[in-house]
C-alpha cells in the first residue's frame, strides 16, 4: 500500500502529466484529490488551484491559461506541491502548528481557521501575507471572543485596543493583576499584540509600499505567525476555561 507522501507525489506527476499534454485518466485526479483534501493535517498546504479544480478537465482550463509554456506550468507545479511535500517529511514544520491548529478546531470559528491556515500556508512562499494574516488571526480571535461573551466593540477598532478590551474581559490585563510576575508574563502578551500590529503596518501587504520599502523575509514571517498563534491559543484556552467555570456555577 503506498503511503500518503507517494501519493501525493502521484498526485504531483499526475497534474505534470495533464499540464504537459502527457495525458492521464480523470478519474485517478478526482480520486487522488478527494485524498489529499481529506487530510485536516496538510489543509493548510493545499494549493489553491487543487480546491476549485474538481477534475481533471478544469484542471486543464485552469493550468493552459495560467502558463503558455510546459516549462513554466511544471515550475508552477512543482512549487505549488512543494509545501504538501515538506510538510509529509517535516520540514520547515514548527513544532507549535500542530497544537494551536488543534485548539483552534475546538472553536466553530471558520473566520479563526481561515485566518491560521492561510498564515501558515503563506509563510515561506508570501511572507507579507503571512505577516498580515497573522494580525487578522488575533482580531479574529478578540472579536470572537468578545462577540460570545456579549461585549460590544468598535466597527473597526484599533487592533491595540481590541485585545485591551478582551484582555479585560478575560481578567488577563496587567492592570488586573498585583503579582509582579503575572505582570510581566501578561504585559508580554500586550506587547506581541501590539509589535504584530506594527510588524504589519510596516511588513505586511495591507498597505502601499514607497520605493524603499523593507521586504521581509520568511523568518520574519515565521516569528509573527508563530507569536499570534501562541497568543491566539492562549485567548482562546482562556475564555473556554472561564465559559467553563461559568456553567459550572
Amino acid at each position: 500500500m503506498l503511503t500518503l507522501i507517494e501519493q501525493v507525489e502521484m498526485f504531483q506527476n499526475l497534474t505534470v502529466a495533464i499540464a504537459t499534454g502527457g495525458g492521464a485518466e480523470g478519474g485517478d485526479y478526482i480520486k487522488l484529490r478527494q485524498l489529499v483534501m481529506s487530510q485536516p493535517s496538510l489543509a493548510p498546504q493545499v494549493p489553491s488551484f487543487v480546491k476549485t479544480c474538481r477534475d481533471a478537465g478544469q484542471f486543464w482550463q485552469f493550468i493552459k491559461h495560467k502558463f503558455p509554456t510546459y516549462a513554466e506550468r511544471r515550475q508552477f507545479l512543482w512549487d505549488s506541491f512543494r509545501p504538501m511535500l515538506d510538510a509529509l517529511e517535516g520540514v520547515g514544520a514548527a513544532p507549535s502548528d500542530s497544537a494551536v491548529t488543534s485548539a483552534i478546531k475546538k472553536f466553530d470559528a471558520d473566520h479563526i481557521q481561515t485566518a491560521w491556515h492561510k498564515a501558515l500556508e503563506r509563510r515561506s512562499t508570501d511572507p507579507e501575507g503571512a505577516i498580515t494574516m497573522a494580525r487578522t488571526l488575533l482580531e479574529s480571535v478578540c472579536k470572537h471572543i468578545l462577540d460570545a461573551s456579549g461585549t460590544s466593540y468598535e466597527d473597526s477598532p484599533d487592533m491595540n485596543k481590541l485585545y485591551r478590551q478582551t484582555a479585560e474581559r478575560l481578567n488577563i490585563a496587567p492592570s488586573q493583576h498585583s503579582e509582579s510576575v503575572f505582570k510581566q508574563i501578561l504585559g508580554g502578551c500586550t506587547a506581541v499584540v501590539e509589535g504584530l500590529g506594527a510588524l504589519r503596518n510596516r511588513l505586511g501587504d495591507s498597505h502601499g509600499k514607497g520605493k524603499a520599502a523593507v521586504k521581509p523575509a520568511p523568518r520574519h514571517a515565521e516569528l509573527a505567525v508563530n507569536m499570534a498563534g501562541a497568543t491566539a491559543m492562549f485567548l482562546l484556552a482562556t475564555w473556554q476555561s472561564r465559559s467553563e467555570a461559568i456553567k459550572a456555577e
